[in-house]
């Protein structure tokens, strides 16, 4: 049951910070909501790490890192396909492909579960789709590079989640603070290059100011996101892959349900019944 309460809470955590990074990569680009995202979120995990501890190993190090360049290309597409939309076509899409590949994942490996759990697994699945997808009249047909970034996203969200799977119990938090490090050390780099270039382009100084309109959403969704990252940690490590990977995966619920309450926007039936079958599927697959 608590590994089901922990999925569910990091998905909506989740989905709160994809929320403002949404907001924040159409203030300013998706790359730079990821770099500022990144070191806000290092803090985070700075301030946690003496209370949650954690043993500093090769193996919690070198899974850590890798987990910080997947993460990096997953959150960049994840921001850069949500600022462009369709949001309610894109979302639900990113979130299936980040459940079903740790799942399968989980599953060749030999996680196993009684039959009501595989049903769950499914039922969730649809509750994800559900949950994300908002039909709407006229709605426009996302593009090639939108399903591209969403699909790309999607799987590398998915190998974060396997890689840090494979960290030691015994590591604590070490993981999370070299991901956040390696991802902003990546971000930075590449605002960096991009700055460069711009300047060599249209000779024009880069302003500090450019970055501004973003920066509290940006800075609040690194927190979110590393506060997420630190639930679905401790998720991981008392639960299996395909069954967390699934319930993390309604992230777009987190989202839907801040956009109603801050946005006033409408919560569509078709998501309430994916709501309440991610309830059930929570609750069936903490019996499984």
């Amino acid at each position: 049951m608590l590994t089901a309460v922990l999925g569910l809470v990091g998905a909506f955590v989740y989905g709160s910070a994809d929320f403002l990074g949404g907001i924040a990569a159409r203030k300013i680009s998706a790359i730079k909501v990821t770099a500022i995202g990144a070191l806000s979120g290092l803090v985070l995990l700075f301030v946690a790490l003496p209370f949650a501890g954690g043993e500093w190993s090769a193996s919690a190090i070198g899974w850590g890192a890798l987990s910080g360049v997947t993460g990096a290309v997953a959150i960049s597409l994840l921001y850069a396909c949500l600022a462009i939309g369709p949001m309610s076509i894109l979302s639900p899409l990113t979130a299936v492909v980040s459940a079903v590949v740790p799942m399968t994942w989980g599953l060749i490996g030999g996680e196993q579960f009684a039959p009501i759990g595989y049903v769950a697994l499914g039922l969730a699945l649809v509750a994800v789709v559900f949950v994300g997808f908002v039909p709407e009249k006229g709605a426009v047909r996302p593009s090639l590079r939108g399903i591209l970034m969403a699909v790309g996203s999607g799987a590398m969200i998915g190998a974060f989640l396997i890689i840090i799977d494979q960290t030691p119990d015994s590591s604590g938090l070490v993981p999370l603070v070299l991901n956040r490090a390696v991802n902003g050390v990546i971000m930075l780099a590449v605002v960096g290059v991009l700055a460069l270039r711009s300047r060599r382009v249209h000779q024009t100084q880069p302003s500090a100011s450019a970055w501004l309109p973003g920066l509290p959403f940006a800075i609040a969704c690194g927190v979110l996101d590393a506060a997420a990252n630190i639930v679905m940690l401790f998720g991981l490590r008392l639960g299996d892959l395909a069954a967390f990977s699934v319930l993390i995966a309604l992230y777009p619920a987190g989202t839907i349900v801040l956009a109603a309450i801050v946005l006033r926007e409408r919560i569509a039936p078709i998501q309430w019944v994916g709501l309440a079958l991610a309830v059930a599927a929570a609750g069936m697959l903490a019996i499984a």
